[in-house]
């Protein structure tokens, strides 16, 4: 399937627009992290840990998963595809992963946080506040970077598609090349 040219960019607009917006949760909840577990104030704990239960719980898996979504579609609908490049299939499973993390590692951390200090109990471990938005800006940064250098080159599958696509006189036509071009 090929995306027309509004339609591509269209996708483009909402994927760069809901992965910038990913990141950018990911970075108010690192802020907010970082009040929380270096603050004196029980008040200002308390509420930068429910802020950050507002963004895990509300805003981050629907921006996360409108990510994969545009991320597939563009994939799918552009010469990349989803498995011809070695940085979109990176990209594909690390979403995949952070997404995965969100919800089995970074959500029950806040939700923990937000219980014991609900309970008038100090922040059990800054951990649960810190890990979560350390590791998924970790990503996020390193996604963006390989979405902008395009590394690697394409994977098994995009090379045999490619050599099936130019047919057998392309292929002849490669073989002919130097050994050191190839």
């Amino acid at each position: 399937m090929k995306l027309s040219r509004p339609a591509r960019r269209a996708f483009l607009v909402v994927h760069v627009a809901a992965s910038a917006s990913w990141l950018g949760l990911t970075l108010g909840l690192l802020a907010l992290g970082v009040t929380a577990a270096t603050t004196g104030s029980a008040v200002t704990v308390d509420a930068s840990v429910r802020a950050m239960q507002l963004f895990a719980d509300w805003l981050l898996l629907p921006v996360a998963f409108l990510t994969l979504l545009s991320g597939v579609v563009l994939s799918l609908g552009t010469p990349w595809g989803l498995a011809r490049h070695r940085w979109v299939w990176t990209k594909f499973w690390l979403t995949l992963a952070t997404i995965t993390a969100t919800v089995f590692a970074l959500r029950p951390g806040v939700n923990s946080a937000v219980a014991a200090v609900a309970a008038s109990g100090p922040l059990p471990d800054a951990g649960d506040v810190l890990f979560g938005p350390v590791v998924s800006l970790s990503a996020y940064v390193f996604m963006t970077v390989i979405s902008v250098l395009k590394p690697w080159g394409p994977t098994r599958r995009g090379r045999r598609l490619r050599e099936s696509a130019r047919g057998p006189a392309g292929r002849a036509a490669a073989d002919d090349r130097p050994l050191a071009s190839r």
